[in-house]
């Protein structure tokens, strides 16, 4: 039986796997098999990310956080969790390969994913002109030309962000009315940088190596265009990872998890919650880093709060019987 077991290999929880290392919890990270290193792995240049002036590429920060988790003695595991039981005082984490982990505490740090237009060539021109992020990647635009999908808030404060960057910046929404707060539509409409198209959809999205266009439909009348494009930020939302805690941990009206004030305390005493899953608004990777501390140190603290006894049925050398990244 572990200490601690973290579920989720970003920001958040490299860096909680790193602060409990040094806590000498030898933690036990599940990393995915598929997306270890999670959305950053997706992502070019990262420019934002304190520590680094000429920037980094976001795999090679991933890799960095992982081998510095690794080096304070914290165990990553390439695997995805299928199940969990988070009750009692014993936390039972399942594995792919049917494999069953105890632990006296979890970190539950599995992020969120933007949503998707769905449509062909998306996932393949992903950091070549089409993007989830404007303060990820809108430095990489100036003086281009662009467009944000999407008509809430986050698009509001999207497209009027890129305007420091872009020389136009278009607004393309399905609907005739937006559903953004007057004073982000006002700031938006006032901006004569941005351009609205509504009753639009992107239907087709063009480019070898990189975005040079996309197609639009009318949902009015049917009839589609083209517009030339370097740039093409989706902000539709995004769905924090939570459906394995699902009937177990208590859910904000959002969808993230809900914790105790500042903390990172769930519901469920020893389960703790950092980055994304918890957080709708920024979706940084230094804030989501910085959760991972505050989970870090809430789970050390509440394990020092243990009976003695129970605390000794937690082995700091136990293997795990998956294969180590």
């Amino acid at each position: 039986m572990r200490q601690t077991i973290i579920i989720g290999s970003g920001p958040a929880g490299y860096t909680a796997a790193i602060y409990a290392a040094r806590a000498d919890l030898r933690p036990l990270l599940i990393a995915s098999s598929v997306e270890a290193g999670g959305e950053l792995m997706k992502t070019t240049e990262v420019e934002n990310y304190p520590g680094f002036p000429e920037g980094i590429q976001g795999p090679e920060l991933m890799v960095a956080m992982q081998a510095q988790a690794e080096r304070f003695g914290a165990e990553v595991v390439l695997d995805d969790v299928t199940a969990l039981d988070l009750t009692g005082d014993v936390k039972t984490v399942t594995f792919g390969n049917g494999d069953t982990h105890e632990a006296l505490s979890v970190i539950f740090a599995t992020g969120s994913a933007y949503r998707k237009l769905g449509l062909d060539h998306e996932e393949r021109l992903s950091g070549y002109g089409i993007s989830w992020c404007a303060t990820c990647d809108g430095f990489f635009f100036r003086q281009k030309t662009i467009a944000v999908v999407g008509g809430g808030d986050s698009a509001m404060e999207e497209a009027t962000f890129l305007t420091k960057f872009a020389d136009k910046v278009y607004v393309i929404h399905r609907g005739e009315t937006l559903r953004a707060s007057k004073t982000m539509q006002d700031r938006a409409f006032e901006n004569p940088k941005i351009e609205f198209l509504f009753n639009t959809t992107v239907e087709h999205i063009y480019g070898d190596t990189a975005l040079t266009g996309v197609g639009l439909r009318d949902t009015v009348d049917g009839t589609e265009t083209t517009l030339d494009l370097s740039g093409l930020f989706i902000a539709i939302g995004a769905n924090p990872r939570t459906h394995l805690v699902h009937g177990q941990l208590e859910l904000n009206a959002d969808g993230t998890i809900a914790v105790e004030g500042r903390s990172s305390r769930t519901n469920l005493p020893g389960v703790f919650a950092a980055g994304d899953v918890l957080d709708p608004t920024y979706r940084q990777a230094v804030t989501a880093a910085a959760s991972g501390t505050v989970a870090a140190l809430d789970a050390e603290h509440y394990l020092a709060s243990l009976p003695k006894d129970l605390l000794a049925q937690a082995s700091v050398d136990a293997e795990p019987e998956t294969v180590l990244a």
